[in-house]
C-alpha cells in the first residue's frame, strides 16, 4: 500500500469473480474508487473511467498446463502517475 496527495494504492487480490466486488467492498469501508461515482467517488476522471488496474495477471493455461503473466504498465491519467515512483 502507498499514499500521496490523500490518495491510497492498494493491492486487492479477490477471491471470486463476482461483478463489483471490489468496488463494492472498497466502498463498504468508506474508501471508495477514486473516478467510481456509482459508488461513493467524490470526482470523475477526465476519460470517464475507474482507477482500477490489473497490473499483473497471472494463471494456468488450462490445456498447456503452463503458467503465463501478464503485465501491464501504469495508466496515464494524473491520479496514476503520482505512483509512478513505485512502478519497477
Amino acid at each position: 500500500m502507498a499514499e500521496k496527495s490523500g490518495l491510497y494504492l492498494v493491492e486487492v487480490r479477490p477471491i471470486t469473480g463476482r461483478p463489483h466486488q471490489i468496488r463494492v467492498q472498497m466502498a463498504s469501508i468508506g474508501c471508495p474508487i477514486v473516478g467510481d461515482k456509482k459508488y461513493g467517488s467524490a470526482s470523475v476522471n477526465s476519460d470517464k473511467s475507474i482507477c482500477l488496474h490489473a497490473r499483473c495477471l497471472s494463471f494456468t493455461h488450462p490445456v498447456k498446463k503452463e503458467s503465463i503473466s501478464f503485465s501491464a504498465p501504469i495508466p496515464v491519467l494524473p491520479s496514476w502517475q503520482i505512483f509512478k515512483y513505485l512502478e519497477a
